[in-house]
This record gives C-alpha cells, structure tokens and sequence, in this order.
C-alpha cells in the first residue's frame, strides 16, 4: 500500500464509504505479513515508493505464487526478477495477465497504473550484446519504478565511433547506466565526457582471465573518472532501481 492508496482508503472511511473493520483488516498486515517460509513486508511501498521486489532464483514457482498472491491481495504491483523460462511459463499459467521479460528475466504483473515520476530520462548502456541481459534488467527495473527508459546497446570501446553516434541520446540522459563486461572500460569512457551520475554494471561476458566478472569489476572499482559508481556483478536490477531513486521527482 503506498501513500496515494492509504490516503484513498483513509477519505473513503471519512466519507462512510467503508468501516473502520475494513480499514483495520486492511491495515493490520500493514508491517509485514508472516507465511511461515517469507515475510512480506508490505509497508515498503508506504515507506519507500516500491514493492518489495521478489527474488526468483532459488525459490520454487509454488512459493512465488503464493508469495505474488498475497501481495496482490494488498493492491501490490509485482516486479520478479532472475527467472528460468519454465518459472515464468508456471507463474504465468496462474497469473496469464503477467508480462515475461524473457532477456532481462523478469516477471510484472501491474494492478496500478505504472505513473511516470521521474525527473528526466534514464539511459541504459551496453559495451557488447552479450551484455544485454542485463542491460535489459537495469531497463526493466527502471521503468517498473516509474521512470522514461532509453536503450543504447552494443557501443563498447572496441569501436568508439559507436558511442559517439548516439551522443545526442547521451546528453539528454539525467542518469546512464553502463554495462559492460571483458576490461570494463566503457563506464570510465562514458564518465568521462558527462555531467551526470553513471552507474557502472560489470558484467560475468569474457574471457578466462575476466574472472567471471572480476576484472571489470576491479577496472570499474578504479575509474579515475569522477562521478563513476559501480553496482555488484550481473546486478543490473540494482543499477537500475539506484538510478531510479535517483531520478525520482519530487511529488
């Protein structure tokens, strides 16, 4: 329940439109509600402007059913991230009105209406498209939280004269996420030549000396370009809920 909702329910009371055993059964799972495998904590939209968001790796599809039933049942938009296909075919068998975001692996499912708050445009950047999926993540996150979403993919170092094509885009954008895996160098190119916060993603794309991610990891760590900062790797869900936070609009 977030701040809009609450105060709906609030004037309807007010106006005798539902009693007060209504509002207190809505209310009284408000904190967080208890299913014995997981907490929901359904006072986070109330106290941070988002749902909880459901991690979806390692959990089974029954206990995120049940977990998206009870959210829903609090008027809850639903954001799951790192699906398998066979998940997300399960889950939608059961909730057909979800939307499956196969690259970016993710599931929503929207009860209201997503509205647009951010300030300006979040732009999400790809060196290489193996590093779309999650490119695609930041992407889908951002716009989930409610945010203009921009995508430039396959612009990484190795032809520079790529990224410099799209540098209108680029200038227009009130924050950049950058993807990129191998040496992770984009992030210190492109924060190079901004005035904005870029939010450097590593990525696990490379070769054996890449680490799984590692060395672009360490190469972003040590960016000696200024406003450079950089999320865990593979975490393109966390890049793009920060720059959502930080392209939130005052209300």
């Amino acid at each position: 329940m977030n701040q809009d909702a609450l105060a709906g329910l609030l004037n309807r009371l007010a106006r005798g439109e539902v009693t007060v055993d209504h509002v207190v059964d809505r209310l009284k799972r408000l904190p967080f509600e208890d299913l014995g495998f997981a907490c929901i904590d359904h006072h986070r939209p109330l106290r941070k402007g988002l749902s909880e968001v459901i991690y979806g790796q390692g959990k089974e599809a029954s206990v995120i059913i049940r977990i998206m039933k009870q959210m829903i049942s609090q008027g809850e938009n639903i954001l799951v991230t790192r699906l398998s296909l066979e998940k997300a075919k399960e889950i939608q068998r059961y909730f057909p009105e979800t939307t499956f975001y196969e690259q970016a692996r993710m599931i929503t499912l929207i009860r209201e209406p997503i509205r647009i708050s951010g300030r300006g445009t979040i732009l999400v950047m790809s060196a290489g498209t193996s590093d779309i999926p999650v490119a695609e993540e930041a992407a889908v996150a951002a716009r989930f939280m409610g945010n203009q979403v921009d995508t430039v993919y396959d612009v990484g170092v190795a032809g520079l004269h790529r990224l410099l094509g799209h540098w209108d885009r680029i200038d227009r954008a009130s924050v950049i996420v950058v993807v990129a895996g191998m040496e992770g160098a984009l992030p210190s190119v492109v924060g190079g030549l901004v005035d904005k916060p870029v939010i450097a993603v590593p990525t696990s794309v490379g070769y054996g000396a890449s680490f799984n991610g590692i060395a672009a990891l360490l190469g972003m760590l040590n960016s000696c370009a200024a406003g450079v900062t950089v999320v865990n790797i593979d975490n393109g869900f966390g890049a793009g809920y920060a720059a959502g936070l930080i392209n939130r609009g005052e209300a």
